[in-house]
């Protein structure tokens, strides 16, 4: 893993490099192949306020690299919260890696149905043809929807008359019928 430390408007203290080298090791926890670290410490006014911005760029092999920005007022609290957020971002990472199966798609469907194969299945199904007749396309009578309806709890009902008409049997408010 390379490290490199660099610090604009500001000099590196040894004390501050230490803090930063050994908030870097904590990194290595989570064991997913760091290249290297690049931390990049830089003092700011702003306002006529002074700050220091601390920005880690970690890159990682085999995924995206990490960039954390992180200001305070004092350096050493910069690089505490940004070590902290790259240590979050970090196990979320590395949890997205460890707690996925690595398990096939093949094998997936194989554990759901039971061994059963599904392209044998769908063909079985293939010659099958069962013919269904829908009321719902049958002429019928006015009065015997307006039976039914009044014998069910239906607010309305939708039929194909003698006629061949699509029609509407509803209940309205003042306890009447009405046909559209």
């Amino acid at each position: 893993m390379n490290i490199s430390l660099t610090g604009r408007h500001v000099d590196l203290t040894d004390a501050i490099k230490e803090h930063m080298t050994t908030s870097i090791e904590t990194l290595s926890k989570y064991n997913m192949d760091i290249i290297s670290i690049g931390v990049v410490a830089t003092a700011q006014t702003k306002k006529t306020k002074e700050f220091m911005m601390v920005e880690f760029a970690i890159h990682l092999s085999h995924k995206n690299s990490i960039i954390i920005k992180q200001s305070d007022e004092d350096l050493y609290v910069a690089i505490d919260l940004a070590i902290a957020r790259a240590q979050k971002a970090m196990r979320r990472s590395h949890d997205r890696g460890t707690q996925h199966q690595k398990i096939g798609l093949n094998e997936i469907k194989h554990e759901t149905n039971g061994g059963i194969n599904l392209s044998e299945a769908q063909e079985a199904l293939e010659d099958e043809i069962v013919p269904v007749e829908l009321s719902l396309y049958k002429p019928r009578e006015v009065e015997d929807v307006l039976q039914e309806l009044k014998d069910s709890t239906k607010l309305f009902d939708i039929f194909i008359d003698n006629e061949g008409k699509t029609r509407v049997l509803y209940k309205r408010n003042d306890a009447r019928f009405g046909l559209y």
